[in-house]
């Protein structure tokens, strides 16, 4: 089989080192550049360094598009679109883009909103995909099978707590060691960017949902993971909520129900979603935790690559976590 070529677009951050990983792995897929203008002619290694003896790539300022049948586009929020608006790409690459700039449905693009737990169908015939945010993905996780049967009656209720890659490699005054070492606290609370993507996907399933999605971020003493904890009241016993979410999810690749209350480091360093419930009274109770430099990034964005090119949704995917 003759194999994919891909190009990477902003090559240096986090997120594009995890993706380099697993396309350097991937059974599939062969890179064919990856773009960094301002680490042109290093080796990728050398800033990706858990990638040493896997690959002797190096960044380039080119953009060979003839090159390729995909590009992912890994650069910062609000450099896609201009990257679009800038560069003439040839309409039969497909695009997977792993910023904010295209997941909100306008009349000015063709973006297919890549959530496969929800778009999968549309994923499989897209051209163009908006690969959701990290938060996002954790929350609609938590969220969908009650949307998808219209039992959202009641104001959402959200903490989650991300590691410190989901600030992005540059360094900031809250993202270097010293101040995230033995340290949390919240940010954006009520306001994340992220609420207008999850309300859109929940509208999507449950059309007329009106209610508040309460959500407060925080940042984590840790490198990476999402753990979200989501509450709401409803009438629905928890062998009903179980059985929803289970028939729901029962033909996802990644997303996975349990019965047993879980832990992060079962999904850490893999493409893997949990979700468990409990109910208190009125109120469920819903954990759901993913990695967010893979469920909630790049491993995502490839396993929309491997549905858009007909490939086996898991190719390149299988990735143990961090459990021991």
């Amino acid at each position: 089989m003759t194999k994919i070529k891909a190009g990477v677009i902003g090559g240096a951050g986090y997120t594009a080192g995890e993706l380099i990983r697993i396309l350097v792995n991937h059974p599939n897929v062969e890179i064919a550049f990856v773009n960094s203008s301002s680490n042109a002619g290093n080796p990728v290694a050398d800033v990706h360094s858990g990638l040493v003896g896997e690959t002797d790539l190096i960044f380039t300022s080119e953009l060979p598009f003839e090159k390729v049948d995909v590009l992912f586009l890994c650069s910062a929020h609000g450099d896609s679109k201009k990257f679009m608006d800038e560069n003439n790409v040839p309409a039969d690459i497909k695009i997977v883009d792993l910023s904010t700039d295209y997941r909100q449905k306008r009349d000015d693009h063709d973006f297919v909103y890549g959530l496969p737990e929800m778009n999968r169908s549309e994923i499989i015939k897209a051209q163009h995909i908006a690969n959701p945010g990290c938060f996002a993905t954790a929350i609609q996780l938590a969220l969908l099978p009650l949307a998808a049967a219209g039992k959202i009656t009641d104001e959402v209720h959200v903490n989650a707590i991300t590691g410190s890659t989901g600030a992005g490699v540059k360094p900031s005054s809250t993202s270097h060691f010293s101040w995230r070492n033995n340290n949390i606290s919240i940010y954006k609370a009520f306001g994340h960017q992220h609420l207008q993507e999850i309300g859109q996907s929940v509208r999507q399933l449950q059309a007329g949902f009106d209610k508040d999605i309460n959500f407060i971020p925080v940042r984590g003493n840790f490198a990476r993971g999402i753990y979200a904890t989501t509450y709401l009241n409803t009438d629905l016993t928890l062998e009903e909520a179980r059985e929803m979410y289970k028939a729901y999810y029962s033909d996802a690749a990644f997303t996975f129900m349990v019965d047993k209350n879980p832990d992060m480091k079962q999904v850490v360093n893999t493409n893997k979603a949990i979700v468990y419930l409990e109910k208190h009274g009125n109120k469920l109770l819903v954990v759901s935790m993913i990695d967010n430099l893979l469920k909630g990034a790049s491993g995502q964005a490839v396993q929309n690559m491997n549905l858009m090119f007909g490939l086996d949704e898991k190719a390149g995917l299988n990735l143990k976590s961090i459990g021991f």
